[in-house]
């Protein structure tokens, strides 16, 4: 990075920083984990007998749960359970402590499973382990902390087992329930097991992750249904070979299907993958804060799935520290159906729910605890993202946007070094997507489609509808190739405010940032507006009292003044409807353009350095017009709105200086026939 690159980004971010320090990250933490050689593969489900046999003991009710099953499928429970009463399991941590060798397979006969011996909190030794705690309070374990305690934090711990199958035997996942009842983080956990395999089970009610996969390489999650957990329903982390197929997850306060840190094996490579390391297909993710999220979720394809009628649909991110694989890249998403992410749970934290015990909350009747900061109504999220592809997706019915996609610092990840704070949002390619229509073809508009924070180099869409800034690049048939491409190191300045005001949200403190239209602000109560009415006041005052003292005689540039107030006013209402820009915006950067330029040639006939800066500001607000009206201006570090913006801050003092040297001079003048366009030296 060269040095005036390198002062450039100390702008961008010295701007940010003097609105105040980010929020402390409060996301999933884990013990340091490296991702895995990659040597495995996606394991193969295995048919034929269970060597392990689960079940309970109370024979009426489990007669009553085969009863409705088709005839084959009935007779093979009933035979199983005969076998399970003399040589099987009742519960499932007995089974899984019995595996000794890999490639076994475990069979969960129809029935809720609470596994009583691993309710009881921690005594003893595990009461005193020494570990770091994480944000939220839990005790971020080592692995041989886990071995030695399994049940501290787990309801079913699977460690070290490889090639384990376990598969419920009823005719779909509610047949089997592993319910840890908010007693446990987890309920099922599976760690260091390389080749596990999931089937035809419901997990739920934990105080972080119904079912929680780390360090694997090779697991496949298939027919599994996960609800009703503070945090997560899946939950993948460092992982290799990994499927999701055929799941449902919702009920969840972060997201239903979270891959955070997917083995990152696309790292350097621009859109040429050989492979991902994470597929996920057929799955629904619903009524949850996020469907699907995840930090550092690289090299991860997701295709037809659907994410539905959660607050949003899909996230990728780089935000939070602790995440191998930052930042976040590589991610595809393909033919699946994103649409009418519009709840609003943000109200559970504003009335107290969600400051009850999880149990007490109501989660079974709807109730979701938002855990971290999304604006609401939005459909794909990306915050901070590299090579990421958008392709085929039908995305509908948004209240706010499509597609949002905004930059993220390194230093919110912990890095400082200068010359990765701008290394995200760039290469993202949104093409080919059906934007506002349903696949039944049914018109479902969204608000606007794109919202964009400006950031980035060589992102690019497709043709779109209302977005947000209003030209955008466009993406050409070669792969990666970009139509008028950005090479932006900030974001533009009202944005950049927006994001890190909406950030500072925490479900514990209770506290939802006032001026953020994601909590509710509408109309002056927003950040945007303040600040819009905030700097059009300034300049409306500094302005009018340097037309007045300066340059009243002046009819061109009174005309331009008038013209000059109009925009300011014209400026603040176009940030009320800033999600959906209209030509207002632009034609207000016009009016204030025209008027700070004919004032500015005003000015230099006395004062000729003034003059010209007052030009150079109003040329510039006049390309922020026409970048924002037309087309994004290449090869440019930073948009005009930044440096219209900090010359306007010289300006501003500037002219207040040389208004209050004109009262002063007048008061003195013995002679009040002055020329009031002349200037003094």
């Amino acid at each position: 990075m060269t040095w005036t690159r390198r002062t450039l980004v100390g702008l961008g971010l010295a701007a940010v920083l003097t609105l105040g320090a980010p929020p402390g990250a409060q996301a999933h933490e884990e013990r340091e984990v490296a991702f895995p050689d990659g040597s495995g593969s996606v394991p193969a489900y295995r048919e034929g007998e269970p060597d392990l046999l689960v079940c309970k003991t109370d024979r009426t009710a489990f007669e009553r749960r085969v009863s409705r099953f088709p005839a084959a499928l009935r007779e093979r429970n009933l035979r199983l359970y005969e076998r399970c009463l003399g040589e099987g399991f009742r519960h499932l941590q007995q089974a899984v402590d019995a595996v000794d060798r890999p490639g076994m397979n475990i069979a969960v006969l129809p029935g809720r499973y609470e596994e009583e011996p691993s309710q009881p909190e921690p005594e003893g030794d595990c009461a005193r382990l020494k570990a770091r705690k994480s944000a939220l309070g839990y005790q971020i374990l080592s692995y041989a902390q886990q071995q030695q305690c399994p049940h501290n934090q787990n309801l079913v711990a699977v460690l070290g087992k490889r090639d384990l199958q376990i598969e419920g035997t009823g005719a779909g996942p509610l047949d089997v329930v592993v319910d840890a009842g908010y007693r446990k983080l987890n309920a099922i956990r599976a760690d260091g097991s390389d080749g596990v395999y999931f089937r035809n089970f419901t997990a739920q009610r934990s105080t972080f992750n119904s079912l929680y996969v780390l360090g694997v390489d090779g697991f496949v999650i298939d027919r599994v249904l996960t609800r009703w957990n503070d945090e997560y329903g899946f939950l993948t982390f460092a992982s290799d070979h990994g499927l999701y197929r055929d799941c449902e997850s919702y009920g969840n306060g972060d997201s239903g299907i979270y891959p955070g840190s997917a083995s990152d094996i696309n790292s350097g490579r621009g859109h040429d993958v050989p492979r991902y390391s994470i597929e996920i297909t057929g799955c629904r993710s619903h009524h949850n804060l996020l469907g699907y999220s995840g930090t550092a979720g690289d090299s991860v394809w997701a295709h037809d799935n659907e994410f539905d009628h959660n607050m949003a649909g899909a996230s990728m991110d780089s935000v939070f520290p602790g995440h191998p694989g930052l930042p976040q890249n590589h991610a595809r998403f393909e033919r699946n159906l994103i649409h009418d992410n519009n709840q609003d749970y943000y109200r559970y934290v504003r009335d107290g729910t969600c400051a009850k015990p999880p149990a007490e909350r109501g989660y079974e009747q709807g109730v979701v605890c938002p855990q971290t900061s999304v604006p609401p109504g939005t459909g794909v999220l990306v915050a901070g993202g590299n090579w990421n592809v958008f392709e085929g997706n039908w995305i509908y019915g948004h209240q706010r946007t499509a597609f949002h996609l905004n930059a993220v610092p390194a230093f919110l990840r912990g890095e400082d070094a200068w010359s990765r704070q701008a290394d995200t949002s760039h290469h993202n390619r949104f093409r080919d997507n059906h934007l506002g229509r349903a696949r039944s073809g049914e018109s479902r508009p969204n608000r606007t489609d794109v919202w964009w924070d400006g950031q980035g180099t060589d992102n690019c869409w497709q043709d779109t509808g209302d977005s947000s800034p209003r030209a955008l690049p466009r993406c050409r048939d070669d792969t990666g190739a970009v139509l008028g491409g950005s090479h932006r190191i900030v974001g533009e300045p009202m944005k950049v405010v927006q994001l890190l005001v909406c950030s500072d949200y925490s479900v514990q403190a209770r506290r939802l940032p006032a001026g953020c239209d994601w909590y509710g602000a509408r109309g002056f109560a927003r950040i945007e507006v303040q600040l819009a009415l905030g700097v059009a006041t300034v300049l409306a005052v500094v302005g009018g009292a340097l037309w007045w003292r300066r340059l009243r005689g002046n009819r061109l540039v009174t005309v331009a003044t008038a013209l000059g107030a109009a925009g300011l006013v014209l400026d603040v209402a176009s940030e009320t409807t800033a999600l959906a820009p209209t030509v207002a915006g632009p034609l207000a950067l016009l009016l204030i353009g025209v008027w700070l330029t004919a004032t500015g040639l005003a000015l230099r006939h006395g004062s000729r350095a003034f003059g010209t800066t007052t030009v150079v500001l109003g040329l510039l607000t006049l390309l922020d017009a026409f970048e924002r009206a037309f087309v994004m201006i290449p090869w440019t570090p930073l948009g005009p709105a930044w440096l219209r913006g900090l010359l306007g801050l010289v300006w501003v003092l500037w002219a207040v200086a040389a208004s209050a040297h004109t009262v002063a001079r007048d008061r003195s003048a013995s002679s009040p026939a002055d020329d009031p366009a002349r200037v003094s030296p």
